[in-house]
């Protein structure tokens, strides 16, 4: 599907945590406006902040188990997804890899932000992994999602620095603090078709 689309976009965020940056998307893209707008939340966990979030900004949020069972999670959310007319999908904190089915089904249509400078420290404990190589630098990354972990294309790249007396938590919060900024402006670029 090329953007840009001769309407507003329709867009759906899978998030299995607290919501933040689902948080940063709703603001950046509040209903009615032009470029598009989210219109569906998607959760593998029921306590995730992110389904809270969504029901408080009046937001379809759906709940759907996955356990082992990802084929079933698969079904239920491409399901989900094409009843609301999704035209773009935004992983935001969802901690589930996509079958590669489920991705070709959607193929440039699915954003992820990830907490590394990609190539560099895919997978989880990017900022762990950052730490432990001693770099100077990290950031994040949006990218479109492939077949592989954390692989496609890169879309925008955010660094921050990284400190000596670092810890785990406290780059993580400096490199969520750019996610928050930089993927509302990755969605911007994609949905005014400034991104292949």
């Amino acid at each position: 599907m090329p953007f840009p689309l001769s309407r507003p976009a329709r867009m759906a965020v899978l998030a299995s945590g607290r919501g933040s940056n689902l948080q940063a998307l709703l603001t950046a893209f509040p209903p009615g406006d032009p470029l598009g707008s989210v219109v569906l939340v998607i959760s593998n966990r029921a306590t995730a902040g992110a389904l809270a979030i969504a029901e408080a900004h009046g937001v379809a949020a759906r709940y759907i188990p996955c356990g082992r069972d990802r084929q079933g999670f698969e079904q239920a959310a491409a399901q989900a997804l094409d009843q609301a007319g999704i035209d773009l999908i935004c992983l935001a904190g969802f901690m589930r890899l996509l079958s590669p089915a489920f991705v070709e089904r959607y193929a440039g249509r699915i954003l992820n932000i990830h907490p590394s400078l990609l190539p560099v420290f895919p997978g989880l404990n990017a900022q762990q992994q950052a730490l432990a190589a001693g770099v100077s630098v990290s950031g994040c990354t949006v990218h479109w999602v492939d077949a592989g972990v954390d692989s496609g294309p890169i879309v925008l790249q955010r660094q921050v620095p990284v400190i000596p007396d670092d810890t785990v938590e406290t780059l993580s919060d400096r490199i969520l603090n750019e996610e928050h900024r930089l993927y509302p402006e990755a969605v911007r670029l994609v949905l005014q078709g400034g991104i292949p």
